[in-house]
């Protein structure tokens, strides 16, 4: 018992690798089996997330380097460009369609 108490206590490589696993399989169900556009945005940013935390938890538990770090912070900031970009896409398609549902727009307007 006493064992399992000292390894819940002290989180290590395998509680952050469980936890991003479990952020990437729920963003990618997000992104599988939701219709509605802004659903899957967000699949793909616990995704990215998922991402960020593995590249912080290696960095931090394999080297004593920060490139985890780094590669981490361009991870959040593409993520942010792509936020803004998808949301003046899903804006303009809404504009257009009147819809943000993925099934309904099944074609281009010239």
């Amino acid at each position: 018992m006493e064992e399992v108490v000292k390894f819940l206590q002290h989180p290590g490589l395998t509680h952050y690798l469980i936890l991003s696993g479990l952020l990437f399989s729920l963003g990618l169900f997000a992104v599988l089996t939701r219709r509605n556009a802004i659903m899957v945005l967000m699949g793909v940013e616990l995704i990215l997330n998922a991402a960020n935390i593995n590249f912080v938890a290696f960095s931090r538990y394999v080297s004593t380097s920060i490139d985890g770090h780094v590669v981490a912070i361009f991870v959040i900031i593409l993520a942010a460009a792509e936020a803004a970009i998808m949301l003046a896409i899903v804006l303009n398609i809404y504009q257009n369609f009147n819809t943000v549902n993925v099934d309904d727009i099944n074609q281009l307007k010239d």
